[in-house]
């Protein structure tokens, strides 16, 4: 049975006696060309093993089940699972888990199923736990090769953004202080069912050997990130003095100056590699903080 068509899931949920879920961010692919393009951004073999999020149906894992040689799909609603248990039927090397992806250890559970290392994630995320997932696979340092995933557009807009652009932010410091980024194609809603009332996007996230910038303190440089960013229309100063660490504005201001950067310069123009000079010098003027 191929998932991938409107008709077939809605046979499914009749059968199953199913209503979609919002409160789970369900969006089901019910294209097939959409879906293979995806397969195909992952460069998978037969050797590889691949970690779907949120299978839905399984319209994805039929076609991840042909390509790679062990699919690990987890899926969050309990509903879903004997759905996928018949349209996986005829598929050799696919494990289902029920479980919280946000909470789930992968590189355990890949190891626990058997599976190959460094594995692949190939994934349609729910909208609503797009960046707490990402971070989540970013900061574990799980044994990932790449990422593959479709998210909302104007998040995969701000994960692949450039300084002085309004998309630059503190999630685009953190994707790419982790991954080299690429949009690789734009989703339009009538591939999914229900429609989403945005359009979307098929990112691949590659992790990199070293993080793009060398950084003492990785916490404080990302408190001294995400307080750049807490208050963009205010200048870097201004919204490190202001942030809950209360970064002492001459330090700053002397940091800056030294960096020969103008001192009302704004968070979103610098660069990583600037951020992580400015957390180093905050590092070592200490000032009294706790780090």
């Amino acid at each position: 049975m191929k998932v991938a068509s409107g008709k077939t899931a809605h046979a499914l949920l009749l059968k199953y006696n199913l209503r979609i879920k919002k409160r789970f961010g369900q969006n089901f692919l019910i294209d097939e060309n959409i879906i293979k393009k995806i397969v195909r951004q992952g460069n998978l073999n037969s050797e590889e093993t691949v970690v779907e999020i949120g299978p839905g149906l399984g319209a994805m894992t039929q076609h991840l089940g042909v390509q790679a040689g062990k699919v690990i799909c987890l899926e969050l609603d309990r509903d879903l699972i004997p759905v996928l248990k018949e349209t996986l039927a005829e598929y050799n090397g696919i494990e289902i888990k029920q479980g919280d992806a946000l909470s789930t250890d992968f590189d355990f559970l890949v190891n626990e199923l058997k599976g190959s290392f460094p594995y692949k994630v190939i994934a349609n995320l729910p909208y609503y736990i797009t960046t707490p997932l990402i971070m989540h696979f970013l900061e574990s340092g799980f044994n990932i090769s790449k990422m593959v995933l479709m998210v909302q557009k104007e998040v995969a807009q701000r994960m692949a953004a450039k300084p002085n652009t309004s998309d630059y932010g503190a999630l685009t410091v953190a994707v790419q202080f982790y991954c080299q980024c690429n949009i690789a194609f734009y989703v339009p809603p009538s591939v999914f069912l229900p429609k989403p009332a945005v359009e979307s996007a098929v990112v691949e996230l590659i992790p990199l050997d070293k993080h793009k910038v060398s950084v003492e303190d990785e916490k404080l440089f990302f408190q001294v990130v995400r307080a750049a960013f807490n208050k963009r229309r205010k200048t870097l100063v201004n919204a490190l003095a202001n942030s809950p660490m209360a970064f002492d504005k001459a330090l700053v201001s002397g940091i800056l100056s030294g960096m020969q950067v103008n001192e009302k310069i704004r968070g979103e123009a610098l660069s990583i590699e600037q951020f992580a000079h400015i957390a180093k010098e905050i590092k070592e003027a200490g000032k009294g903080y706790e780090f």
